[in-house]
């Protein structure tokens, strides 16, 4: 079986706890291409498979993508464009999911988690409205929806979560550089106020494990 997981840092695995690491030692049998790629929107998505065709032999993929459309917005540098409204979003979204549909048996459209761990904050309302495009976007035969958005959000309700959102990129990089074991990126997610995120984006171990258990039970069903 080959399972491919297209998608930006969150699926690279950098910086933060990998989920995908995870997922290769759960399933030692199963084939996993990771294409994930750091700071990727939808728009530099349609750009780089436009570019690098996939491989047409997948058996499911998973399509994480959208959260740098929105947190882009909050950084003083932009690695990458993003869209400029949600037409122009659920546009290219719909293009890199044809583009996807060829090279896979199944796919899973993943909407993105949260930015920044209050989820009554401007950026999670607008997440919630790029979930719903991404919703949308899976009523095509072999496509299903994931919506780790509201997973994570119930997971949080019941918490009294820290405002922390790392905006400064500088501050992301020294995460990536020493942040590498899970012991030290929990601690860093303790102190920083967080439950599910090292700095309100990328996953602790909290987090990874909520994919892991959100993609097995997808892994599992086409097994």
């Amino acid at each position: 079986m080959k399972v491919g997981l297209i998608g930006d840092s969150l699926t690279e695995g950098r910086p933060g706890v990998s989920f995908f690491s995870i997922l290769q030692e759960k399933y030692p049998s199963i084939t996993f291409i990771n294409l994930g790629k750091p700071g990727e929107t939808i728009k530099s998505l349609y750009t780089r498979l436009d570019k690098t065709k996939l491989d047409t032999n997948y058996d499911l993929v998973f399509l994480w993508i959208g959260v740098n459309d929105v947190y882009s917005k909050l950084l003083k540098i932009q690695a990458q464009p993003i869209a400029k409204d949600h037409e122009e979003f659920k546009a290219y979204f719909h293009n890199v999911l044809d583009m996807i549909r060829p090279s896979s048996k199944q796919i899973v459209v993943v909407s993105p988690a949260v930015i920044g761990e209050n989820t009554n904050n401007l950026s999670n309302n607008e997440l919630r409205e790029l979930t719903s495009i991404i919703e949308e976007a899976s009523n095509h035969s072999k496509v299903s929806f994931l919506n780790l958005n509201a997973i994570f959000e119930k997971q949080l309700a019941q918490r009294s979560c820290s405002d922390y959102i790392s905006t400064d990129v500088f501050s992301v990089m020294k995460d990536v550089l020493f942040y590498k074991k899970p012991k030290r990126i929990d601690h860093l997610s303790s102190k920083r106020g967080l439950f599910l995120t090292l700095d309100g984006i990328h996953l602790n171990s909290n987090g990874a494990m909520i994919v892991v258990k959100e993609y097995s039970s997808i892994i599992d069903r086409v097994l």
